[in-house]
């Protein structure tokens, strides 16, 4: 999956579950978009579901750091990059 693919597929999902809408890749989600921590742990379901795995508790742990949809996606590329080069 390119960035591309991933900021496609991250934009679509906040716009179908979380109502927003032309989002700011680069804005707080908290601040700007009132993304709560249930916000955050139902997002972290659906990147499982695009990276077809389930995250490990440190994984779970780093995510909790992200504040933005370019972190998220950053985030993605990363564990995707990672799992490709342990195959």
């Amino acid at each position: 999956m390119t960035r591309e693919q991933i900021v496609a597929s991250i934009v679509k999902l906040l716009e179908e579950e979380f109502e927003i809408v032309n989002p700011d890749l680069d804005a707080n989600l908290t601040e700007k978009y009132e993304f709560d921590s249930i916000d955050a742990i139902a997002l972290l379901e659906h990147v499982e579901d695009i990276i077809a795995a389930p995250l490990t508790q440190a994984e779970k742990k780093e995510a909790m750091e992200i504040r933005t949809i370019n972190q998220i996606c950053d985030f993605i590329d990363g564990i995707m990059e990672k799992r490709n080069k342990s195959r």
